[in-house]
C-alpha cells in the first residue's frame, strides 16, 4: 500500500493554520494537530506557566510530533493525503528563533523526516492575519509572531522545501487554494 502524502501548514502563530487544518477535517481531509500547543496546555494545567522556557520543552514537542505522524500514519493508511498543523521542521525553527542548542531527538527526527522524504517537499505557508489573538499558549508579539514566521521560512527552504503562499483571507478561500494543491497531486 502506498503511503500517504504528508503536507505541512506552517507559518506565524495566529495565522490561522489550527482553524484551516479544522476546516479541512469537517471537509473529510485526515489532519494532524500541532503538537507544542497540547504540551503547553498540559504543563500549564500541572502549574508550569511558561512551559516553553523549560529546557526539555523541545524534545517533548518533538516526541509527541512524531508520535503522530507515526499513528496517524498507521490509523489512516488508505487515506492518500494527510495535512499537518507543524512538522518538525517547525520545532527546528523554533529552537533556533529561541537560541536553544539542537538537541540529540531534535536531530534524529529532522534527520528521519529527510532522509525518509516524510512529508512533500510543497509545504503551505500561512500568511499571517495583519493581527495575533493571544492565548494561555500564544503570549508572542505580532512582530514577534513575524520574525518567528521568517525563521520558518528559511529552515523549510534550507531543507529543500517549496512553500506555497496562502493569503489572508476567508477560511473559505484558504482552503480551496490548500485543496487545489493537494489534488492536483493525486
Amino acid at each position: 500500500m502506498r503511503e500517504p502524502r504528508r503536507y505541512v501548514l506552517t507559518g506565524a502563530p495566529g495565522a490561522g493554520k489550527t482553524t484551516l487544518l479544522e476546516a479541512l477535517r469537517h471537509r473529510g481531509h485526515a489532519t494532524v494537530r500541532e503538537a507544542a500547543t497540547d504540551i503547553i496546555a498540559e504543563r500549564q494545567a500541572q502549574g508550569c506557566a511558561e512551559p516553553w522556557h523549560e529546557p526539555d520543552f523541545v524534545d517533548a514537542v518533538i516526541a509527541l510530533q512524531s508520535r503522530r505522524q507515526i499513528d496517524a500514519t498507521i490509523a489512516a493508511r488508505r487515506v492518500p493525503v494527510h495535512l499537518y498543523d507543524r512538522s518538525p521542521l517547525c520545532t527546528l525553527a523554533l529552537a533556533r528563533y529561541q537560541g536553544r542548542p539542537i538537541g540529540p531527538a531534535l536531530t534524529a527526527e529532522v534527520d528521519r523526516i529527510s532522509r525518509q522524504r516524510i512529508y512533500q517537499r510543497s509545504v503551505f505557508l500561512i500568511s499571517p492575519l495583519g493581527f495575533i489573538r493571544h492565548t494561555a499558549a500564544r503570549r508572542i508579539s505580532y512582530a514577534d509572531a513575524l520574525a518567528f514566521a521568517r525563521v520558518h521560512e528559511q529552515v523549510y527552504e534550507a531543507y529543500g522545501h517549496h512553500l506555497i503562499h496562502v493569503p489572508a483571507g476567508p477560511v473559505s478561500q484558504r482552503v480551496a487554494l490548500i485543496e487545489r494543491h493537494v489534488s492536483c497531486r493525486a
